[in-house]
C-alpha cells in the first residue's frame, strides 16, 4: 500500500512583489509539515522571495520549473 501525499496548489500569477510570497505564506499558514506545495508564480521577483521565505522557515524548494508564458511552478515541501 502506497501512502498518497497531498499536494496543495496557490495560484499568485498576475501578482507583483511582494503579494506572491505573501499568498504562499498565508495559504500554507496551519498546514502540517511534510505537506507539499505548488506554488505558481509569473513575477520575476518571486523566486528569490519565496527562495528567502523558505530559508527563514526551513521549507525545502524541491525544483522549480519555468513554463510557456514565463510562469514559474515551484515544489515546496512544508518544514
Amino acid at each position: 500500500m502506497t501512502d498518497q501525499v497531498e499536494t496543495h496548489q496557490i495560484d499568485a500569477i498576475g501578482l507583483v512583489c511582494p503579494l506572491p510570497v505573501l499568498r504562499f505564506k498565508k495559504r500554507t499558514q496551519g498546514l502540517p509539515s511534510g505537506t507539499l506545495v505548488e506554488f505558481l508564480a509569473d513575477d520575476p521577483t518571486s523566486r528569490r522571495d519565496l527562495q528567502a521565505l523558505c530559508e527563514i522557515a526551513g521549507h525545502r524548494v524541491e525544483w522549480v520549473r519555468e513554463e510557456d508564458g514565463g510562469i514559474l511552478r515551484y515544489r515546496v515541501c512544508l518544514a
